[in-house]
C-alpha cells in the first residue's frame, strides 16, 4: 500500500515536534513497524530512549540556551526554506525571504536534507541541534586504524593537507573516514587528542615539537615595530611629481654571502650603488648609505622606501643623518618596491644571479651605475636618469 506523502510528511512532523515513533504511527494510521521504516528512511538522524518509546530531543535554542553573535537559521526559517523549495523558487529568493545570502540557504539544505533528498524542516531543525552538542567525540581518538594510515602518509613526506585532500575525494561521502588538516595538526599538538605516534611532529617539514600561537604578537622583537609603514607613506610619493623619493634593497649573491646595495630616485629613476664588500649587516648598511647619500641636497632625500629585511634595523641611525624618513613595505610584498625590483632586473646584467658580488670593487660599481644612469628611459621619454638628475641639482 502506498501512503500519501503529505502523511508521511506529518509523521514526520510529530517525531520531531516530541512524539515518539509509536504515538506518532498511531495519530496517522500507521503500525509501529511501518514508523519504524518511515523514520529510518525520512528521519536521518538518531533517537533517544524516552517514555513512550523513541523521541527526538528538544533542541538548545527552544530552551531560550542559544546565544550567538550572528543569528543562527530558526524553526521558522528553515518551515520558508521547505515551502520555498516546494515552490520551486530559487535559492535567491528564499534567501531574501529570511534575510540572509543565498549560499546560507544552499548550505542549509545540502546539510540537513533527509536521505531520500527532500528538505524538511522539522528534520532539518532536529539535525542542526544534534551537530551543535558539545563537548563532541574527538575523530582521532575514535578510529586507531585511521592513525595508522596517517601515520604511514606522513613518514613518506606528506603534509596533513594532503592527506585531508585525498581522504576526502578518496572516501567520498564516507564521513566517518574523513578528517581536515586541523585536526591532524590538532592530535600532532595535544597528544591526548588522538592516537598518533608521540614522535610524528618530526615528519612535519618545520619539525615543531610545539605549535606557534596565533594569538601571540609574533613580531613584537621586530626592530620595525615603531617604524613608519608604506601606507604612512605621503600621496605625493605615489604620483612620481615630487623628486627626492627613494626606493632600496639588496642585490644578494649565492648563500647570502655577499651582497650589493641598490637604491633608486623614483621620479628620474637614478641608481645608487652601495658597496659592502665583507658584510651587509645593518651597520655596514647604514654607513654606506649615509656615506653615499649625505652629499645630496636635502630636497632629494625627502623619504626611503625599504623592504623589511634585518639590513637596515638601524634605521633610526640613517634618518637622523640624513634627515630623512624610511618607510617600510608590508611583508612579502616586493612590489611596493617596483621601481627599485625593476632595476635591480636591470642590474642583473651586470650582477648575475648565482654569482660571487664580493668581487665588485667601489670602482666597479660606480662604472655601472654611470652606464646604467646614462641609458635612455621609456618611461622618461628616452631621457636618462642622469640628465633628469642634472636638471634637478641645477634647479
Amino acid at each position: 500500500m502506498t501512503h500519501p506523502l503529505a502523511l508521511r510528511d506529518r509523521f514526520v512532523d510529530l517525531v520531531c515536534s516530541g512524539c515518539s515513533l509509536d504515538e506518532a504511527g498511531r495519530r496517522v494510521g500507521v503500525s509501529s513497524i511501518t514508523a519504524s521504516r518511515w523514520w529510518a528512511r525520512f528521519g536521518h538522524m538518531d533517537l533517544e530512549r524516552g517514555w513512550g518509546g523513541l523521541v527526538a530531543d528538544v533542541p538548545a535554542d527552544e530552551q531560550g540556551t542559544c546565544r550567538r553573535s550572528r543569528r543562527p537559521i530558526g524553526r521558522e526559517d528553515r518551515a520558508v526554506i521547505e515551502a520555498g523549495l516546494r515552490a520551486e523558487l530559487g535559492l535567491a529568493v528564499i534567501g531574501e525571504l529570511i534575510g540572509r545570502h543565498r549560499s546560507v540557504v544552499l548550505r542549509e539544505v545540502a546539510r540537513n536534507s533527509c536521505v531520500d533528498g527532500r528538505y524538511r524542516a522539522s528534520v532539518a531543525h532536529r539535525l542542526a541541534a544534534q551537530r551543535r552538542r558539545r563537548p563532541k567525540p574527538f575523530r582521532l581518538a575514535e578510529h586507531p586504524g585511521l592513525c595508522r594510515l596517517i601515520e604511514d602518509w606522513m613518514d613518506q613526506g606528506w603534509s596533513p593537507r594532503l592527506i585531508a585532500q585525498l581522504l576526502k575525494t578518496r572516501e567520498g561521502g564516507d564521513q566517518t573516514v574523513r578528517v581536515s588538516h586541523e585536526t591532524i595538526y590538532q592530535a600532532l599538538y595535544v597528544q591526548s587528542r588522538g592516537q598518533l605516534r608521540a614522535d610524528l611532529h618530526r615528519q612535519l617539514s618545520l619539525r615543531r615539537r610545539q605549535r606557534v600561537p596565533r594569538s601571540r604578537d609574533r613580531h613584537a622583537n621586530s626592530p620595525y615595530r615603531e617604524a613608519f609603514t608604506i601606507s604612512q607613506r605621503p600621496a605625493e610619493v605615489a604620483d612620481r611629481a615630487v623628486p627626492g623619493h627613494w626606493e632600496g634593497d639588496l642585490i644578494v649573491g649565492p648563500g647570502s654571502k655577499s651582497a650589493i646595495g641598490t637604491l633608486v630616485e623614483r621620479s628620474t629613476r637614478f641608481t645608487i650603488l652601495l658597496h659592502l664588500p665583507e658584510c651587509h649587516d645593518a651597520n655596514t648598511v647604514a654607513e654606506a648609505m649615509i656615506r653615499e647619500m649625505r652629499h645630496l641636497p636635502e630636497h632629494l632625500r625627502r623619504s626611503i622606501t625599504w623592504d623589511r629585511g634585518s639590513e637596515l634595523a638601524a634605521y633610526p641611525r640613517v634618518q637622523l643623518a640624513l634627515d630623512t624618513r624610511l618607510f617600510f613595505c608590508d611583508p612579502h610584498s616586493p612590489w611596493q618596491r617596483g621601481t627599485n625590483e625593476n632595476t635591480n632586473r636591470l642590474l642583473r646584467f651586470w650582477f648575475a644571479k648565482g654569482t660571487d658580488l664580493s668581487v665588485h670593487t667601489a670602482e666597479d660599481l660606480r662604472r655601472i651605475a654611470a652606464i646604467l644612469n646614462a641609458r635612455p628611459r621609456p618611461t622618461l621619454n628616452l631621457e636618462t636618469p642622469a640628465k633628469r638628475l642634472n636638471k634637478l641639482l641645477a634647479a
